[in-house]
């Protein structure tokens, strides 16, 4: 006999059949196409004679409903007609079959949607037993090809890195959790005449670092780096050399090449280093890799037709830019330009891609233009078959408004800033945890700190600049990690205090969404779906950033507004509760993020 609970008796049809095992396990689908595709199915019978697309989205204030149907006003002006009237023919329709509970016609001519709570209270309870969450299954599986990160070989990763390699992890894990076969690639840059200039040095001043006599890390590199560069601007004899130097480089010179293997070792070690700290995977292919391919790379090209010679260099002249691409140089020399045709041909070709995506600084957009459209006039490329995008981002910036430095002036360093995040947040928790051994409260210290960097750059508009501010990030309120991180921490207190069992609960207790914070919060749980959709889409982090604060807020009204423990929906809510922490945590993994059980 089951007990109604006093939320109406339609409680125990959903309860028969949801114990009986007779609710819909078909995969899911967003709330939005299943909207958009009734309203398309209404528009085509009223209009059969026109061509016209629903336009259905999520409302943006409560007072609108859940979703609003917006294609009243474009067919009213196409058809020379009353809006109003037109949006009325619409909701008079659309049939209600449980999915929807009203619709209103506001202003001239929108059409405002509310979901039925019954229905809602399905979805969520089909959501809480997908270990996809809601979120569609792929109508096609794609390789798809996300390149980030891609610093310079003996040189330390600085601020300017943090976007593309934060930015590209987050896509890499999107299209990974969507299902995707995803290729992510380090493309960095471990070729050309710096090598000669640093190879001559180190022959000359520190040859027990070549011969691996003495050991020594990135920074030292960097510094001799710096040294070589001086010395070859003032020293004519030492440029001679280190020009003779790249010529057995590029010629495979056995020391040389070994010369070059051991400065890359030593970068690659302190690459790694970064990448652990902040819990990023990549695969390295630097410039190298595509160095024997470069010659046939301008050979195919010419072959296209599509190569003019200019001042002794192949360029290709392309129509909308007033400088061309340039193929090759006049002394037959190669740049970035060739590298990247010669990655771009060997990624469609080779790997197979479907999607190729670039996460590299926006100051690059031009190059990218005329890399992309050269290849698709060659053919190396169909755009219609094969997505190449560039995914521009903003700089960093201090609080004086300017490129984010150092109080000395310089770059700072990448893995100071985040173990001065993680020294801040150290401060933090020690005075909100005094009984936590030191082991746990410095890996508590690390998450916090990294997701608070993490999350204070990817919550902006990738395509702006901000200003970085350690005091922000770490703020317990507003738009932070700290506050995300904060709400899943109070799920896991609501559920030690109702000390239940939660996979018996999560298997056999429907979702009961009653109250407006909880159907509000109900809503936002079945939408992660969409906000997918929209990053995948726009390749905006900041979609998921800003659906997971919307989130953390509509948990903590209903939170205020509803009882969980020793309530009589306990269950129920205490499902809710678990389905919350569980799209949190997948959402902040999707960004990077890891989170904590207390703080």
């Amino acid at each position: 006999m089951y007990v109604a609970l006093g939320i109406g008796s339609w409680y125990y049809l959903f309860l028969d059949n949801y114990r009986g095992g007779k609710h819909d396990r078909a995969p899911m689908e967003n709330l939005t196409d299943q909207l958009q595709a009734q309203a398309d199915g209404i528009i085509k019978e009223l209009f059969p004679e026109g061509i016209f697309e629903a336009d259905v989205t999520q409302s943006t204030q409560p007072q609108f409903g859940h979703y609003q149907c917006n294609s009243a006003m474009k067919l009213a002006k196409a058809l020379k007609t009353n809006p109003r009237k037109v949006a009325e023919e619409i909701a008079q329709k659309w049939e209600k079959d449980g999915m929807i509970e009203k619709l209103e016609i506001a202003g001239p001519g929108f059409i405002n949607i509310t979901l039925s709570k019954e229905y809602l209270s399905k979805e969520i309870t089909k959501v809480a037993s997908d270990d996809r969450f809601g979120v569609p299954p792929l109508k096609q599986k794609k390789k798809v090809i996300v390149e980030f990160s891609s610093p310079n070989v003996a040189k330390e990763l600085h601020v300017g890195h943090l976007r593309s390699t934060i930015i590209g992890e987050s896509l890499a894990r999107l299209f990974e959790f969507l299902g995707h076969d995803v290729l992510r690639l380090n493309h960095i840059g471990d070729w050309g005449t710096q090598f000669g200039m640093l190879i001559t040095y180190l022959k000359e001043k520190e040859p027990e670092i070549l011969t691996g006599e003495k050991e020594t890390d990135l920074s030292s590199l960097m510094n001799w780096y710096r040294e070589s560069k001086k010395v070859f601007d003032v020293d004519p004899e030492f440029k001679k050399r280190s020009q003779m130097q790249v010529v057995s480089l590029q010629g495979g010179e056995k020391k040389a090449l070994d010369a070059w293997k051991k400065i890359c070792e030593i970068s690659r070690k302190g690459f790694s280093e970064i990448y652990q700290f902040l819990d990023v995977k990549l695969n390295e292919r630097g410039e190298s890799f595509y160095n024997d391919r470069l010659a046939k790379v301008v050979e195919e090209y010419e072959k296209s037709g599509i190569v003019d010679i200019s001042d002794g260099a192949k360029c290709i002249f392309l129509e909308g830019y007033d400088i061309p691409m340039i193929l090759q140089k006049s002394d037959g020399g190669f740049n970035y330009s060739s590298t990247d045709a010669a990655a771009l041909m060997q990624r469609v070709r080779e790997e197979k891609a479907d999607r190729i995506i670039y996460v590299v600084d926006a100051g690059q957009q031009l190059h990218f233009q005329m890399v992309f459209k050269a290849a698709e006039k060659a053919k190396i490329y169909d755009p219609r078959h094969v997505q190449v995008e560039h995914v521009p981002f903003g700089v960093v910036l201090g609080a004086d408004g300017k490129k984010f430095k150092t109080r000395s002036g310089e770059t700072e360093k990448l893995i100071d800033l985040l173990k001065e995040a993680v020294r801040r947040a150290k401060v933090l928790l020690q005075e909100r945890l005094q009984d936590v051994a030191e082991e746990e409260l410095d890996e508590l210290s690390h998450i916090l700190g990294v997701d608070a960097v993490k999350y204070a750059d990817l919550s902006c508009h990738r395509v702006k600049d901000y200003i970085f501010s350690y005091d922000r990030m770490l703020n317990f309120e507003g738009n932070t990690a700290a506050y995300l991180l904060y709400s899943y921490v109070r799920i896991q207190g609501i559920k030690r205090k109702c000390n239940k069992d939660i996979k018996a609960i999560m298997a056999t207790t429907p979702i009961i969404l009653t109250h407006q914070t909880e159907i509000a919060l109900g809503l936002q749980l079945r939408q992660f779906g969409e906000t997918l959709a929209l990053m995948d889409r726009d390749l905006l982090p900041n979609r998921l950033s800003d659906y997971l604060y919307d989130l953390a807020e509509k948990f903590h009204a209903f939170f205020r507004d509803c009882r969980v423990e020793g309530s009589s929906e306990e269950s129920s809510r205490l499902a809710l509760c678990e389905l919350t922490a569980r799209i949190l945590k997948q959402g902040l993994y999707i960004l990077g993020l890891k989170t904590m059980d207390r703080m």
